[in-house]
């Protein structure tokens, strides 16, 4: 079977320019060309692209350009152990995500039984930071995102963040370690502070979780069709 750019194209659902990218990374293997200089694809160019279009959702486009670049390569073992990696990366995601959740409910917990009037320190921008092992402009990413209120000193115009801006920060911090982004957070801090409600918090921890689950199914179907793969070019 012989494909034009344009039929490989049309059957996978990319552009021309897209095979073409595809075939200088390596991802399909290099097509012959015509007298004229056209290339020549077939079968195989076809099984690698729908292949590598199927491993992208799960494993990510660099993962799976490396994966393909080793099965063309003959190269499976390589292929295998990325493989391998996704998979036990996503499986420490999953963790990730169990452990923030414990301890983000712990976190609202303390938000809820405790009066918003208990006095405590103020922290400065530097011991904020270092008491959660960010880095100082981390918080300033986070004011600037309206995720944080920290108020100013008179005259300095120091940062001062008090009992309440602390427990926010914890909040935040430990949603950005599970990967959540600032839209997904906003709703949460806001639940908190208006409500008390943790509603958005258990949908923020079960919308990763289903994100997970996503991503693992994806994953089986990519390596599914490198299987298929793997098997026709032993």
């Amino acid at each position: 079977m012989s494909l034009r750019p344009v039929d490989l194209a049309r059957k996978a659902g990319v552009s021309t320019q897209a095979v073409r990218n595809y075939e200088a990374a390596g991802i399909l293997p290099a097509a012959p060309r015509t007298e004229s200089g056209y290339r020549q694809y077939d079968r195989e160019h076809l099984q690698a692209l729908l292949t590598y279009r199927a491993l992208a959702p799960g494993f990510g486009g660099e993962v799976s350009t490396a994966i393909m670049r080793a099965a063309h390569d003959g190269d499976e073992a390589t292929a295998l152990r990325l493989i391998d990696a996704s998979h036990a990366g996503l499986h420490e995601q999953r963790l990730a995500t169990d452990a923030a959740s414990e301890a983000l409910g712990a976190a609202a917990e303390e938000f809820l039984d405790e009066p918003r009037a208990v006095p405590g320190p103020a922290l400065l921008v530097g011991e904020l930071a270092a008491q959660l092992g960010v880095k100082t402009s981390t918080l300033r990413v986070w004011e600037a995102a309206e995720l944080l209120s920290p108020e100013r000193e008179p005259g300095t115009k120091y940062r001062r963040y008090g009992p309440l801006q602390v427990r926010d920060a914890r909040i935040i911090n430990m949603l950005r370690q599970g990967r959540y982004g600032f839209e997904q957070i906003r709703p949460v801090l806001e639940g908190l502070r208006r409500t008390g409600s943790t509603e958005a918090l258990r949908a923020a921890v079960a919308e990763r979780r289903a994100a997970h689950d996503r991503r693992g199914r994806a994953m089986l179907h990519g390596a599914a069709l490198l299987d298929d793969f793997l098997a026709r070019h032993a």
